[in-house]
């Protein structure tokens, strides 16, 4: 029997990542302008400990920054361009620091999946780093953010470091084991990539007692597929094509 699932079923990926700079205030300003009431973002820390917001190990895709981004202090990564890539009406968009989106998304009563997102080597430190800002920013919340992680070893280190903090374990194609590898982790629920969910997959993961929620659908026929199979979470880009209040468009 799976426990309440507090979390709504469209979550906006990366903010809303496509129509503003992704992982940025101003791209979850823009999802929630569009009626999205959770948010996916990608966590990692700075040299100095910091945790802010950014998906690649290096900087040069979406800010004017280069190199490895968790090898530069806050103090240098604070002064990035990270909207200029997008678009002229973003530029000087600043990178976001982790606590700041944590106060917009507990402010407005918004859902958070924080994807932990270590630099090479230190997967561990930025399991337990962020974990441990995280249980602190959202001690007196009555929605917790819900950890995710490709990698094993960090919701491990998350885990110990914040045992009260829901995980879910991310997969991109399925491993043998892979409903296992969750369970020993004590996950609530696991992120597949929607190409490997089907009706009698979300059922076994049900089964076993957790919740299964699927990145990245922007397209109305896979996202009509796993809402009849019962899928309990889709992260997607189309934020502007998908009306989380209503059903599937197109």
């Amino acid at each position: 029997m799976t426990a309440p699932w507090p979390y709504p079923l469209w979550i906006a990926h990366r903010g809303a990542g496509k129509l503003a700079p992704e992982n940025t205030l101003a791209a979850f300003r823009v999802g929630a302008g569009h009626g999205y009431r959770a948010f996916e973002c990608d966590v990692k820390l700075s040299a100095d400990g910091v945790p802010f917001l950014l998906h690649d190990t290096t900087l040069q895709r979406t800010t004017d920054g280069h190199g490895v981004a968790g090898q530069q202090p806050w103090s240098e990564l604070s002064r990035l361009d990270a909207g200029s890539w997008h678009s002229r009406a973003y530029a000087g968009e600043p990178i976001a620091r982790f606590d700041a989106v944590a106060r917009y998304c507990l402010r407005n009563g918004f859902a958070l999946n924080i994807e932990i997102k270590p630099s090479p080597g230190t997967e561990d430190e930025t399991g337990r780093a962020v974990a441990r800002e995280a249980a602190r920013l959202w001690a007196d919340a009555a929605m917790l953010p819900l950890l995710s992680s490709f990698q094993p070893a960090v919701i491990a280190a998350a885990r110990a470091a914040a045992p009260q903090l829901p995980r879910a374990l991310l997969f991109e194609g399925l491993r043998d084991g892979w409903l296992d590898e969750a369970r020993a982790l004590d996950c609530v629920a696991v992120v597949v990539d929607h190409p490997s969910l089907d009706a009698a997959l979300i059922a076994h993961v049900h089964a076993a007692g957790m919740r299964a929620l699927t990145y990245t659908v922007n397209d109305p026929a896979p996202a009509h597929a796993l809402l009849a199979a019962g899928i309990d979470g889709i992260v997607t880009d189309a934020v502007d094509r998908f009306s989380p209040g209503s059903a599937v468009q197109g």
